[in-house]
């Protein structure tokens, strides 16, 4: 069940837990409950020393990378990450949470993981677990309904194991995220053998501790997530041929604007034909259109002409809400609540003057959040009704006759033929010129003696002026 490409840390782990010549489980009592194929520190230690015949400290040594890795964990101090060469209590870590399988630690896992804790503790987090509560409560505040809706089914989901299968995947979860979150040393899995922190160090209590850990968890997190990005990006190559191939005649510098460039030629026909509400639009505007529903959206006229559309089709209250959406996202703080209450009101409310529709889950979610809105607050429901116009609207929309007459009557301008008339320029002079002027004034100066200087400045460039030829004739 395993991958043949193994690293050594995995082949181990794999052969320790062979039935036959592996380590030797038996179930164990902690405190009240029985853990099964619980493994004592001593007997790791020896196994390791006799199969691959190396001495005890050595031994000790990689069974603590085990533990470190994730692919052994303790059961009583679960914070330490070490192997204890006595009879304190370990066992093996299910192949789902081992490191080989290569997921990809995201922050919205670890606060479900937190969220669920806290429902289970009724709120009597650990210290080092509550300020990373508080903090991702704060940073994923538009999304934390999901995660709590999230964390309260995987714990109803837990509840209905039995007792023992409960808790020792209670234990492996929290071995999980003590491997990739861990509370008070850097993460194995980010420093490999150097370590900023010694594992075996005693763990250093205090708010000031804590936050450089935080932060320092936090930025592992974001650059851990961006390699494993990297690592799915092999048709980037294929995205960005196929991306210049749609817009190089969209693109400025690769194809000239028509009429003409504004910048260059003083002439403003281009703005006036591209304006956002403009009557007539021009084609390479419509072809955009096509490109995507996103391009569609963010062209106002674009949407001026999806509206027209809708409303022959009676549904133009979903394009109405994605914009109503959009303004309290974008718009200002003092006018957040009312216009959350008021989208509400339009919307979502029963008997609502333009209803739409959503499932249950989105409108509980919804709802909940407009308890305390913010700007994000609508982002469930927004998301839903764009994906309702993009798979279902913007076909029909594209082969409609609204579209259809939009294409046919868009203008193509004709390319702007550009002279730059050069007796309307007046020639300047020479940078060789001005300086042989400067040294000859200065030579001047120091042969006569301190004088004003502001009239030999006004002396200089009156000579200038006389100097250059007149326009036309260079």
């Amino acid at each position: 069940p395993f991958n043949t490409t193994q690293t050594p840390t995995t082949r181990r782990g794999v052969q320790m837990q062979d039935p036959k010549t592996g380590v030797k489980s038996q179930p164990q009592r902690l405190v009240i409950t029985t853990i099964p194929h619980a493994i004592m520190g001593e007997d790791i230690v020896a196994w390791l020393a006799d199969r691959f015949n190396i001495d005890f400290q050595e031994a000790r040594s990689v069974g603590c990378r085990l533990v470190a890795f994730g692919y052994i964990y303790p059961l009583s101090d679960h914070k330490r990450l070490v192997l204890k060469p006595d009879a304190s209590l370990y066992r093996f870590q299910t192949p789902y949470f081992w490191p080989a399988q290569q997921w990809p630690v995201e922050d919205t896992d670890y606060a479900i993981y937190l969220a669920k804790r806290n429902i289970r503790k009724k709120g009597l987090l650990e210290l080092y677990e509550q300020e990373q509560y508080n903090h991702l409560h704060k940073w994923m505040n538009h999304k934390w309904d999901f995660i709590v809706m999230q964390a309260k089914e995987q714990y109803r989901a837990g509840k209905e194991r039995k007792k023992p299968d409960r808790v020792v995947f209670d234990c492996q979860e929290r071995a999980y995220w003590v491997v990739h979150r861990p509370p008070g040393t850097v993460s194995a899995m980010d420093y490999g053998l150097n370590r900023l922190v010694d594992p075996n160090a005693v763990e250093v209590k205090g708010n000031d501790r804590v936050g450089r850990n935080h932060d320092r968890n936090h930025t592992q997190s974001v650059i851990h997530h961006s390699y494993r990005r990297c690592l799915h990006c092999g048709d980037v190559p294929s995205r960005l041929v196929k991306h210049c191939t749609t817009f190089k005649h969209h693109d400025p510098f690769l194809a000239p604007c028509l009429p003409s460039n504004p910048w260059v030629s003083d002439d403003a026909s281009y703005w006036t034909l591209n304006g956002a509400h403009v009557e007539v639009p021009t084609k390479m505007r419509v072809e955009r259109w096509t490109f995507s529903f996103g391009e569609l959206l963010s062209d106002p006229r674009g949407r001026d002409d999806f509206r027209l559309f809708l409303k022959k089709e009676f549904s133009g209250e979903n394009l109405a809400f994605w914009e109503g959406c959009e303004d309290l996202k974008w718009g200002t703080a003092a006018t957040m609540k009312d216009k959350a209450q008021q989208i509400y009101k339009t919307f979502l409310a029963r008997g609502a003057p333009r209803w739409i529709n959503i499932d249950g889950k989105t409108m509980e979610v919804t709802v909940k959040g407009l308890k305390h809105p913010h700007r994000y607050v609508l982002d469930a429901a927004q998301t839903h009704i764009f994906m309702l116009m993009k798979k279902d609207s913007f076909g029909r929309y594209l082969k409609s006759s609204t579209f259809k007459d939009t294409q046919k009557n868009a203008i193509s301008p004709d390319e702007h033929k550009f002279r730059w008339n050069a007796k309307k320029r007046r020639p300047s002079l020479s940078p060789i010129a001005v300086r042989q002027m400067e040294a000859e004034q200065r030579a001047k100066l120091a042969a006569s003696g301190p004088v004003d200087i502001t009239q030999v400045m006004s002396k200089l460039s009156k000579q200038g002026k006389e100097v250059a030829p007149p326009a036309g004739k260079r």
